[in-house]
């Protein structure tokens, strides 16, 4: 079976990393770790956008070059997401030589194939966004809105794109093919952009005006812009081309593509990733089955505005993961939105999540149940002769939530996957409560059915670390070596099944996994 093989969108190496690339990084990886232990060999990629003109500006402005700039940078991202246990297993940076060489062959291929022309423009330009404007950008006076920036006129030669030649095939690939974007919906907003007169798309800059660009092949007095260079690392670092350009240590492309998943905001789907990047593959000669699949989530808001540096509501993830951990934070972030849709960032949630579902839910359940062991059984577990109703409800609740957690994940309706686990959490403190353990200690007539709760206890809970895990890796390994069960090497999700622990096994000593805090809201 081909490899899952699950990217992200490239984080822009101009300023140090926000919540919103916390969640996306995060969700690839409950990605990668779900798929993995649903039996798929799996290739995570991720990495950094680091050319461009603003990177130029910033640099110039604090005395770097635009490498050291975007090195410093780039250190803020990588320490984040060893922090936060993102473990990917292929780094994109647009400045590795691999990279350079692979946009360089593309753009030749293109060139070659008459695909790219140039020509003289007047118009418009962002500086805050790189792109030439149009007047479908005008507002309703007449005017370029606040969000272009700084908007100036300018007179120059480009190389273009043929983009306008693809347009009617984007069309009817979009229609003939529901799950190219995920959530569904989101199809139609391309469509619609796709409505009016096609434009072809400029792909340079001259190096008069962006020196900190990769060269084009064919005219040197131009650098590539953003699309065939910041796009083309979904393909670049998974091996494609690399025996004509002499890449090693890449995987084989033809065995890892297309992307099963390339995990984007819903700020850069149109235009970027649902028309110029299919429409790049599809001149490249990709054909339609290999074209990737698009995850698009939604934003991180605070109280319905959307994160700003201008407005000052920008959340620092790495402040979180140290107050409410990363394992925290991590189910915070997975638990709290839906997949394809906005949520509004609270200080309130996340601390309730923390202390009432963490601390209180998962962590007090496995504290005193094995805390409970250890008190009345020396630790050691017997499941015991007794068996009734509310033994085999709490098995049933834990044989339901495996196939509800398997089709929520696969269907990245992650928040509904781990309400299914939590499903497990929630009946076994209502059985605690119901069974009361600390009264069966207290009769010896009744020390096989308390054998039974202790041992009925231990088991749901080795099965919540499993399905858990891809959310709070970390978490529930210490919760497993607490437990005193190992997850076996390869051990899958199909291997779950009533009977982990055996009879006489020795749970080892408990230690609070979620520690309540005393705060009342994070300091953001």
């Amino acid at each position: 079976m081909k490899p899952y093989y699950i990217t992200t969108a490239i984080d822009y190496t101009n300023a140090p990393p926000h919540i919103g690339h916390a969640y996306e990084k995060v969700l690839a990886d409950v990605m990668a770790r779900f798929q993995r232990r649903n039996g798929r060999e799996v290739y995570f990629l991720t990495g950094v956008d680091q050319h461009g003109q603003k990177v130029q500006k910033s640099a110039d402005k604090v005395g770097l070059s635009p490498q050291e700039f975007v090195d410093g940078i780039t250190q803020h991202f990588t320490a984040l997401w060893d922090k936060l246990n993102v473990r990917f297993d292929g780094w994109a940076a647009t400045t590795d030589v691999k990279h350079k060489k692979v946009v360089q062959a593309m753009l030749q291929k293109l060139h070659d194939c008459g695909q790219l022309y140039k020509k003289g423009h007047t118009g418009f330009y962002s500086v805050r966004q790189e792109q030439f404007l149009t007047d479908k950008d005008r507002g309703p006076d007449g005017n370029f809105g606040e969000e272009w920036g700084e908007v100036v006129e300018l007179e120059e030669e480009n190389w273009y794109f043929r983009l306008s030649d693809h347009v009617e095939w984007l069309k009817g690939y979009i229609q003939s093919h529901p799950d190219f974007i995920f959530p569904a919906h989101r199809a139609t907003a391309v469509l619609n952009a796709l409505e009016g007169e096609a434009q072809d798309l400029c792909i340079s800059r001259p190096i008069e005006r962006l020196t900190w660009g990769i060269p084009l092949p064919f005219d040197e007095r131009f650098v590539n812009y953003v699309w065939f260079d910041a796009l083309t690392n979904y393909i670049s670092f998974a091996g494609y081309l690399a025996d004509e350009v002499g890449n090693t240590g890449l995987p084989k492309f033809e065995d890892i593509w297309p992307a099963d998943a390339e995990i984007i905001g819903k700020d850069i789907l149109v235009p970027a990733h649902a028309v110029y990047w299919p429409i790049m593959l599809h001149a490249l000669g990709f054909p339609d089955e290999h074209i990737p699949k698009l995850v698009v989530h939604g934003w991180w808001n605070v109280k319905g505005a959307k994160m700003s540096k201008s407005t000052g509501n920008v959340i620092n993830p790495d402040t979180l993961a140290d107050t409410f951990t990363p394992d925290g934070l991590r189910y915070y972030l997975m638990r709290d939105i839906a997949t394809g849709y906005d949520s509004d960032f609270s200080d309130e949630r996340l601390v309730m999540s923390y202390n009432k579902e963490l601390a209180g839910g998962l962590g007090n359940l496995l504290n005193r149940s094995i805390n409970m062991a250890q008190k009345y059984r020396a630790g050691i577990l017997t499941p015991g002769t007794h068996d009734d109703a509310e033994n085999a409800a709490l098995r049933q609740t834990v044989a339901e939530s495996l196939p509800a957690y398997l089709e929520n994940m696969n269907g990245w309706a992650i928040h509904d996957g781990i309400a299914a686990a939590w499903k497990i959490v929630t009946h076994a403190n209502a059985f605690v409560d119901s069974t009361k353990p600390f009264s069966l200690a207290k009769d010896p007539a009744q020390a096989a059915r308390l054998d039974s709760v202790l041992y009925h206890l231990a088991e749901a809970l080795t099965h919540v670390t499993v399905l858990l895990d891809p959310i709070m890796p970390t978490a529930m390994k210490v919760a497993r070596e607490q437990i005193g069960w190992d997850m076996p090497t390869g051990f899958q999700f199909k291997d779950l099944s009533w009977g982990l622990l055996q009879a006489g096994h020795q749970l080892s000593a408990p230690v609070p996994l979620f520690p309540r805090l005393e705060i009342e809201a994070p300091a953001a």
